[in-house]
C-alpha cells in the first residue's frame, strides 16, 4: 500500500493481512512485546471533523509503535484560511512521515495523497470510514473465527459507513445485507460493483435483512454535519432500530456492533446496547490495533501482497 485512501484501492489479500496484523498488534500490546514499527516517525493528524475514537486511536496507537504524532486542526493551520490542499500537501511532506486526515469531501483526501509523496490514511470522509470498518471486521473475526461465510446485516442510513461496510464485506467473503429506507441507500456506483463481485442484499424489510445474520450492526440516525435534518430522519428511521425483537430473528449466537458514538433509544435501543457492550466495546478498542496496523502496513514493502487473490 502506498496510502491507505479507500477499501477498494486494496486488494482482499491486503485487507485480510490488515486484519490479522491488527490481531497480531493486540496480542503484542497484551504480551507487552515492543512492536516499534515507526520508530521515530512523525504523523500529522488533520481534523476538520472533531473525533473521540480517531484521535485516540491514532495518537495512542503511533506512540505505542515508536512515533509521534501532531495534531493539526482546521482552525491552526493555513488549510482552513484558503490554503490549497496541493500546497498544504507539499509542505507537510518535507516536515512529516504520514499524514491521516479526518474531513467532508474524499476528493480532498485523494488530492491530498496525490500532491503529498508521502503515505496519507482516510481518517473518514462523508463517502468512507475504511479504518473504521478494518477494526470492525477484526472484531467479528475475533468473536466467529473466520469471515468468509459470515453474514453481516446493517440496519439504518446508507452513509460512509455503510460504504466501506460493503467493499469490506465483499473483500473478505462476508455476505452482507443492508435495511435502509427508501432514498437513504448507499452509494449507487459501489452497490452496482458489490452485486458484480459478492453476496449482498439490499432492502427496506428489516426482518429479511436481519434473517441468520452472524452480526448486526448499526449507526446514528444523523451524521456529523447532517444535524439540521435530524427531526426529520427521526421520522423516517423510527422503525430502523437494532432492538431484542430483531436479534431474535438473527443467528442464535448473533453478536451487535455500532461504530459510536450511540444515540440509545434510536438506533440501537438501550438495552440491547447494554446487553452486547462488550462486542461493541471490543470493537472500539480495535480501533487502535487497526490503526497501527493500517499505519504500519504503509511502511512493510508490498504488504499482504505474497497472497494476492484479485
Amino acid at each position: 500500500m502506498e496510502d491507505f485512501l479507500k477499501l477498494q484501492d486494496l486488494y482482499s489479500a491486503e485487507l485480510n493481512a490488515l486484519i490479522d496484523f491488527g490481531i497480531e498488534l493486540k496480542s503484542k500490546l497484551k504480551n507487552k512485546e515492543k512492536h516499534e514499527y515507526l520508530k521515530d516517525k512523525i504523523m500529522g493528524m488533520i481534523f476538520t471533523k472533531s473525533s473521540t475514537r480517531t484521535r485516540v486511536a491514532f495518537e495512542t496507537g503511533i506512540i505505542q509503535l515508536g512515533g509521534r504524532a501532531i495534531f493539526l486542526s482546521s482552525q491552526d493551520i493555513q488549510l482552513g484560511r484558503g490554503e490549497s490542499i496541493a500546497d498544504t500537501a507539499r509542505v507537510l511532506e518535507r516536515y512529516l512521515d504520514l499524514i491521516m486526515i479526518r474531513t467532508y469531501k474524499q476528493s480532498d483526501v485523494e488530492d491530498l495523497a496525490k500532491f503529498a509523496n508521502i503515505p496519507v490514511i482516510n481518517g473518514l470522509t462523508d463517502y468512507c470510514h475504511p479504518s473504521q470498518v478494518v477494526a470492525d471486521l477484526m472484531t467479528l473475526k475475533e468473536y466467529k473465527g473466520t469471515l468468509k461465510g459470515k453474514k453481516l446485516c446493517y440496519i439504518g442510513d446508507g452513509n460512509n459507513v455503510a460504504n466501506s461496510l460493503i467493499v469490506g464485506c465483499i473483500k473478505t467473503g462476508v455476505a452482507i445485507s443492508l435495511a435502509c429506507p427508501e432514498k437513504y441507500s448507499p452509494d449507487p456506483k459501489l452497490l452496482a460493483w458489490a452485486r458484480h463481485e459478492g453476496d449482498i442484499e439490499l432492502t427496506e424489510d428489516i426482518q429479511k435483512a436481519v434473517r441468520d445474520a452472524d452480526a448486526l450492526y448499526t449507526d446514528v440516525w444523523a451524521s456529523m454535519g447532517q444535524e439540521n435534518e435530524a427531526a426529520i430522519r427521526q421520522r423516517i428511521f423510527k422503525e430502523y432500530q437494532i432492538n431484542n425483537k430483531i436479534l431474535q430473528m438473527a443467528a442464535k449466537d448473533a453478536i451487535v456492533l455500532h461504530c459510536l458514538p450511540a444515540h440509545k433509544g434510536e438506533e440501537i435501543s438501550e438495552n440491547t446496547f447494554e446487553e452486547h457492550a462488550k462486542e461493541i466495546f471490543d470493537e472500539a478498542e480495535n480501533r487502535l490495533h487497526a490503526h497501527k496496523a493500517i499505519m504500519a502496513a504503509l511502511f512493510i514493502k508490498d504488504f499482504g501482497l505474497s497472497k494476492k487473490t484479485d
